[in-house]
């Protein structure tokens, strides 16, 4: 008989529509349906408010948290060499030791601090729900919280409690952390090597590279969508989509589903919207986002340079239908993306790529940078799909013209990939490879 878990989910953050909040939600949904129950440690939450545990200081932008990510990994401390006028603890010390390799000592108070009492409410946690089984959720793996990871590292350490380490995207993988003063803590806990960890990664690179460097074997478990329930009918409601976003009748509707982030390759898509010779608009369905505003201003004059119509509509994309406050209907991505003609994922780094499944999901014609994770782990599978390679080729443009102008060739082509995400990147698979962690978690048949 199937044994229901008690099952704590943690990070900094589950709410909206990033990565992560995305595929916890999944994840719990298969657990869930297994029969097991799920809470949630964050600090800002979406979840139902009786299995939450929302704790302010564990959200990575919290004041206190910002602050310390400023120096841990921009340097504002050490580059400005005056450290030695304002901190008499070092004002001996050679000026050559100010860089952007060494921190205050009252960043690691503050950091031990934060630890200290995080980690307090991770047993807090623990024991109010009675939990059996912690999944964590990339808070081992990018150091935006570091007391929190430190934290999970000495709760796990302290108690031996079996986890799952869901890693997203590690530190190594971002230039924004090459350059910190934290390398100690970033050897300690992102990620830790301890007995109870079982670690998961979402591709085949990750886990060469989590050997490499620390020794672990990792389950490779992608990102998936429950392709086994397919998108609902369109219903009225979505009559008005392609005019509230700006399409006139007769043009081409081409859908950048992404956040307005540099990695994006935003301009690709803008220039693949000037050269196709069509009447078209490129729409950008999300904001920018944490990681500031200046790439946002960058794809706005590129857009201007080429003549080419953008609009920017996440005020009317969102988690779920409603209105504005200006009155404007809200739609979600799903009602969206059925009226995309092209849609366009010109990304550069990918840890999977959720917008990759979710246009294959909708059944829409898509065209792909060939990054490096797609070649690797997506491409072999043999989906159907308009790649280029790091540029905007008129090969490129021709088949991306000739995908637009045949609908029912393409329709077959959706098609076939529907069915080869059905077989790779479904709740299916999510859910045979979830039983098997829970078995190596408790020895037992699930």
């Amino acid at each position: 008989m199937k044994t229901s878990r008690r099952i704590g989910f943690i990070s900094t953050r589950f709410a909206g529509t990033d990565g992560v909040s995305l595929e916890t939600a999944k994840w719990s949904a298969v657990l869930e349906g297994l029969g097991h129950q799920c809470f949630y440690f964050s600090g800002e939450n979406d979840r139902p408010a009786e299995k939450s545990y929302v704790i302010p200081e564990a959200f990575y932008r919290h004041p206190t948290l910002h602050a310390i990510n400023q120096v841990a990994y921009q340097g504002t401390w050490g580059d400005l060499h005056e450290g030695r006028k304002r901190h008499p603890e070092i004002r001996d010390f050679h000026q050559d030791f100010f860089s952007v390799y060494i921190r205050p000592a009252h960043i690691t108070q503050q950091i031990h601090e934060l630890r200290f009492y995080l980690k307090e409410q991770l047993y807090k946690f623990a024991q109010r729900f009675s939990l059996e089984l912690l999944i964590i959720e990339n808070a081992l793996a990018i150091p935006l919280n570091l007391p929190l990871g430190l934290a999970i590292t000495e709760f796990i350490a302290e108690t031996g409690f079996p986890v799952i380490a869901h890693h997203h995207d590690f530190h190594w993988e971002r230039q924004r952390f090459m350059n910190n003063s934290v390398h100690d803590y970033l050897a300690a806990a992102f990620p830790p090597n301890l007995p109870s960890i079982r670690h998961v990664v979402i591709n085949s690179v990750q886990a060469h590279q989590l050997a490499s460097r620390i020794g672990a074997a990792a389950m490779v478990i992608p990102n998936v969508m429950d392709f086994d329930s397919p998108p609902p009918e369109l219903d009225e409601y979505t009559n008005t989509v392609r005019a509230d976003l700006g399409l006139a009748p007769g043009q081409y509707l081409i859908l950048q589903p992404t956040r307005i982030i540099q990695r994006k390759g935003i301009e690709h898509a803008i220039e693949l919207t000037r050269r196709l010779g069509l009447p078209a608009e490129l729409v950008i369905s999300h904001a920018s986002g944490d990681e500031g505003t200046e790439y946002e201003k960058r794809v706005r004059e590129f857009a201007a340079l080429l003549g080419v119509t953008v609009n920017f509509e996440s005020a009317i994309v969102g988690d779920e239908r409603g209105v504005t406050p200006e009155g404007r209907k809200i739609y979600t991505l799903g009602d969206v993306y059925p009226y995309a003609d092209l849609v366009t994922y010109p990304s550069s780094i990918e840890g999977f790529g959720n917008a990759f499944l979710e246009a294959i999901y909708y059944k829409r014609p898509l065209v792909v940078n060939n990054y490096s994770i797609y070649e690797a782990d997506i491409k072999p599978k043999g989906f159907k799909v308009v790649e280029f390679n790091g540029f905007i080729s008129e090969a490129t443009l021709e088949e991306a013209r000739y995908v637009v102008s045949h609908p029912r060739e393409n329709a077959e082509h959706a098609e076939q990939n529907y069915e080869l995400a059905r077989r790779y990147y479904s709740f299916a698979m999510l859910e045979r490879r979830l039983n098997l962690l829970l078995s190596d978690c408790f020895g037992e048949d699930v």
